[in-house]
């Protein structure tokens, strides 16, 4: 049996520990042949594809990005579609296909295997926000990341009195400014899900400093205040035609300065949140996704995707992880508030 692996949409720490741990599992264990399709589905549709072997996979789990590379195609646009999808993995002998993505690669998955073929899935999100996994890897690796530039950015805030906002990635969740906002001791957390009003920022500003403190102020890129109908967006559509967040912290923090009097830095964290190695707990997750994954297929689970459920991986339907966004709940937002000010 000849799996080929995809990995889509955003590149994300952790991505190439899957394609070890489903190579390894599967050449080893399961008698299973690998090949990969070059940059995500385009790779699918163009049936452009590199070998996988043990050799191929040797020492990646450390490595961040994609050895497969990755793109936003969409399958069935252009030359794609459910036919040409058979006919290309029928000339190349491939059987199945593990996809490695988002909501948006685990819908095209859906898609093409409501159509009769076979495929299974590794959820993939930085932003944690995928339903019916606890965890996605990568997010960790994001947290990290901007947990150590808060760190850096509390010590120049301290050294000269300053206000600091660091805006970090989350456009309809709030995951990573919560966990990152709460390891780093902010004295504000923004998030999507969260509606709050500039006078109760600038009060939980103004109470830090009064203390003696300089300010940190975490916001998600997606965050609104209670003033704003939509997510700030200065930087056109990207290719789904969705608004290019970012830039909420640098319009806040001239608010921030003008209602309080504090001198104000902002600073956005970015494409640095996807970049540089995976953690421990992300190369571990994803080598037991990735393992897992190759089991999947052992197993004829075509339709579904590996999750985490607490400590144990699950296989759940693609359907129960579309369509719904997981949020921040109400009262994990309330335990951090406690924080605040």
């Amino acid at each position: 049996m000849t799996i080929g692996i995809l990995t889509s949409g955003g590149d994300c720490p952790g991505l190439n520990a899957v394609i070890r741990g489903a190579v390894l599992r599967g050449t080893e264990i399961n008698g299973q042949d690998f090949v990969g399709f070059r940059d995500g589905w385009r790779g699918v549709v163009t049936s452009d594809i590199i070998e996988l072997n043990r050799g191929t996979v040797r020492g990646i789990a450390k490595q961040g990005g994609t050895i497969l590379g990755t793109s936003r195609t969409n399958p069935f646009e252009g030359s794609g579609g459910v036919e040409a999808i058979k006919r290309n993995m029928a000339e190349r002998g491939i059987d199945s296909i593990i996809a490695i993505g988002g909501e948006g690669t685990l819908a095209a998955a859906k898609r093409l295997t409501d159509a009769g073929l076979k495929i299974v899935g590794v959820p993939k999100t930085v932003d944690n926000d995928l339903d019916a996994t606890d965890y996605t890897f990568g997010f960790d690796t994001a947290v990290q990341i901007a947990t150590d530039a808060m760190d850096r950015l509390r010590t120049t805030g301290e050294a000269h009195s300053r206000c600091m906002v660091a805006e970090v990635m989350g456009r309809h969740v709030g995951w990573i400014a919560l966990h990152s906002g709460m390891a780093a001791g902010a004295h504000v957390i923004l998030i999507p899900e969260q509606k709050t009003s500039i006078d109760q920022i600038c009060d939980w500003v103004q109470k830090a400093f009064d203390r003696g403190r300089g300010p940190l102020v975490v916001v998600a890129e997606g965050f609104m205040p209670d003033t704003m109908d939509d997510p700030h967006s200065e930087r056109g559509l990207d290719a789904f035609g969705r608004p290019r967040l970012g830039g909420i912290g640098e319009r806040l923090a001239p608010i921030i300065e003008e209602r309080t009097g504090i001198e104000t830095r902002a600073t956005t964290l970015g494409h640095i949140q996807r970049g540089g190695v995976p953690t421990a707990f992300d190369r571990v997750l994803a080598t037991r996704l990735g393992m897992a994954v190759s089991d999947a297929v052992r197993d004829e689970r075509w339709g579904r995707m590996v999750a985490l459920h607490g400590t144990n991986i699950a296989h759940v339907d693609f359907s129960e992880a579309l369509g719904k966004l997981k949020t921040v709940p109400q009262d994990r937002y309330d335990e951090a508030a406690v924080l605040f000010g």
